[in-house]
């Protein structure tokens, strides 16, 4: 029985470039998983095993690895930074219990940084805090704590200061022993010597040391009172506090170093055993019927309980399908089959791995606590859950956003489309933000996703990974409607044939409902004229409606319709009938409602050198952005905006031109606005052309 106590179930996040990688290496190096390092900048760091991933030097996809350090196991997931994959992150968190959130030392709290955190806190998931980079031309510290404390509203605990900065950051200082940790220039991470706190920053290091034990012996009132009294307390009971403050989120241990120049790893990774939570601290998932609500019991994790587990990755490589799954309780040995409780079936579990990123131990059992892949299930996809048929329960399944661009592909030669087809079902499974439909009528393949660079890599996966070349169509952005104005109206069903007829009337207020509400529905109808059997008929007639608005077909948002009274008849009244009066009246009622298109309005954050600043702002101002702020660093200046998706197709290609090369930027969806009236004239008279032609 392995001791849960000494497990860690981990991952690394942070923005694009901010050093994951790298530091994910560092920590391989140190506990002896590997004996070369590979770089992210050579293309040969050993979690960015995917041909795009080495080209671009980006992490596409999070890759699981196992380690152990100070007699402990380490399960860590390195995520990507890149908005456009942000999916992988948020179903990492979903199955870890703590995580290190890795900032770089000169950009600091960049955007994808904040979406990670927002993540992580919805999740409630433990951090500490790296502040990398530091040999970085630029590189403050202390400027970044202040940073994670006003962009991202969290309290960093600081538990080591540098020992220089930039070119002369030679360590750290471990605030807690009073020891600095020094390393000399051969890059070796274990050639360190500890030394005693330089001189120069004794009165710096006793200032934060007290800042330090203030917070930690907040979470203990005996030894706040010992404190007070002028007593500090023994080293082991301020560890445990500031584990136990960790574990409650009410502060951050904070450390710093240079991932790429092997210093101060170590003291990250003892942070990690001595402060992040085990699987057995972590706030119990809590399980769920089929209907999704919570049934009051949790999956503790324990061995002995009855079998648990999430599934929340697929993966598709030579050897089949790897299902990636976080084992919450009970244990599970090959040959043993488990229920799915999404699609009712049972899996036999054939083989059981240790993943070390595309490298594979093989297993003959885990058990709760673990992080392991099955080989070979046939139904289970992401969010599945995975447990013990005789003792069967759901587990909070994962929600993904919907995808804000589309593509048309098609294969170059008639013999592709059958391999198109199956490749696709393939990167569906892997990838729950990734969508795909077929357009009936041109017989075209829809592509949808999070963003140009999420389908460019899709479609060379399909091109590199299975062989098949596609012609790719121009984006099309996901555009939807709404309607601007209240309307009370009625409709009235009636169909007479031989033997009983159809009759349903609604009288009915089609209204704009709340930003973001999607579609509501209420019946405010008394007296019985709609008989409350009746009332689901019609909220499902309207809902369905909504699929296809009456501009241009796009699904409806934010509207509110409120059943007010109607008729019906004894024997001619049926579901079916209010259902189809519920569609009429939406054809009837929609075009008189102010119907407007929206379009997708994207949170965008540019980094440009101070001198191409102006070119920038006119730029986005060209392309209809809205300028939200400017934040001047030491390298250069990031401009924030929002600016719609429509105008921002082939973005980085201009930014680059603008700034000599040195320009970078990211976006994330941010919200639906409406249209200006010229550009939905245009889209309207696109989409008519488009459904002429077929």
């Amino acid at each position: 029985m392995t001791d849960l106590s000494h497990y860690r179930n981990i991952g690394i996040f942070a923005h694009v470039d901010a050093g994951k990688t790298t530091t994910t290496e560092r920590i391989l190096k140190l506990t002896g998983k590997i004996h070369k390092l590979g770089e992210v900048h050579d293309g040969a760091a050993t979690t960015d095993f995917m041909e795009q991933e080495q080209e671009r030097g980006i992490t596409i996809q999070s890759a699981a690895t196992s380690c152990e350090w100070d007699d402990h196991r380490l399960n860590i997931i390195d995520t990507p930074g890149h908005v456009d994959f942000t999916i992988e992150v948020y179903r990492s968190l979903k199955v870890l219990d703590g995580g290190i959130g890795v900032f770089c030392g000169s950009g600091g709290v960049e955007p994808q940084s904040e979406t990670n955190w927002r993540y992580a806190n919805e999740s409630e998931v433990a951090r500490i805090i790296l502040v990398n980079k530091l040999d970085r031309l630029g590189a403050d510290f202390y400027r970044v704590i202040k940073q994670v404390e006003d962009v991202l509203g969290a309290n960093p605990l600081v538990m080591v200061l540098p020992i220089g900065e930039e070119d002369d950051f030679t360590g750290v200082v471990d605030l807690l022993t009073r020891k600095a940790w020094v390393w000399d220039e051969s890059g070796d991470p274990t050639k360190y010597t500890l030394e005693d706190v330089p001189a120069n920053m004794t009165e710096l290091v006793e200032e934060w040391r007290e800042k330090l034990i203030e917070a930690a012996v907040e979470q203990d009132d005996d030894m706040m009172e010992q404190y007070l009294e002028g007593q500090e307390p023994a080293l082991d009971d301020i560890k445990n506090c500031i584990r136990k403050g960790t574990i409650a989120l009410d502060f951050f241990p904070t450390y710093c170093g240079s991932a790429f120049k092997n210093k101060g790893i170590q003291l990250v990774l003892n942070a990690v055993v001595d402060y992040l939570p085990n699987p057995m601290e972590v706030k119990p998932q809590p399980e769920v019927d089929l209907e999704g609500n919570e049934t009051g019991e949790f999956a503790i994790v324990d061995a002995d309980k009855p079998m648990r587990a999430l599934a929340f990755k697929i993966m598709d490589d030579r050897f089949g399908a790897l299902t990636f799954t976080r084992i919450y309780s009970g244990r599970i040995k090959k040959g043993d089959s488990l229920l799915n409780t999404f699609t009712g079936k049972t899996e036999r579990i054939g083989r059981i791995v240790e993943m070390h990123a595309d490298e594979r131990i093989e297993l003959d059992s885990a058990q709760a606590g673990d992080i392991v892949a099955f080989i070979g299930l046939k139904n289970t996809r992401t969010g599945h859950t995975l447990c013990d048929p005789k003792n069967p329960a759901t587990l909070e399944p994962m929600v993904f956003p919907d995808p804000v661009i589309s593509i048309a592909i098609k294969p170059k030669d008639k013999g592709g489309a059958e391999k198109m087809g199956l490749a696709i079902n393939k990167m569906i499974q892997e990838d729950p933000s990734f969508r795909v439909e077929t357009d009936e009528e041109t017989g075209e393949t829809i592509i949808k996703g999070m963003g140009e660079l999420h389908l460019d890599i899709k479609v060379d996966i399909l091109k590199r990974t299975h062989g098949i070349e596609v012609e790719v169509g121009k984006p099309q952005v996901a555009y939807r409607e709404t309607i601007t104005q209240r309307v009370e109206d009625s409709y009235t069903h009636k169909k007479q044939t031989g033997g009983s007829g159809q009759f349903a009337k609604i009288d009915y207020i089609v209204e704009p409902g709340e930003q973001n509400s999607g579609f509501t529905f209420e019946s405010t109808v008394t007296g019985g004229n709609v008989p409350r059997e009746f009332w689901p008929a019609v909220q499902k007639g309207f809902r369905i409606m909504m699929t296809e608005g009456v501009l241009a077909g796009f699904p409806v948002l934010d509207v509110h319709v409120n059943l007010t009274d109607g008729g019906f008849h004894p024997v001619d009244s049926s579901a079916v009938a209010y259902e189809i009066a519920a569609k009429n009246a939406f054809r009837q009622t929609m075009p008189k409602a102010g119907a407007q298109l929206l379009e997708p309005i994207m949170k965008v954050d540019v980094f440009t050198p101070e001198d191409h600043v102006g070119d920038v702002i006119g730029d986005l101002n060209r392309r209809r952005g809205m300028i939200e702020g400017q934040e001047a660093g030491v390298t250069g200046v990031r401009v924030k905006a929002s600016a719609p998706l429509a105008e921002m197709f082939g973005y980085i290609g201009d930014l680059r031109t603008m700034t000599s090369g040195r320009g970078q930027f990211s976006m994330e969806f941010s919200h639906y606005a409406p249209c200006p009236k010229n550009v939905a004239e245009d889209v309207i008279k696109e989409v008519q052309e488009r459904n002429a032609k077929k």
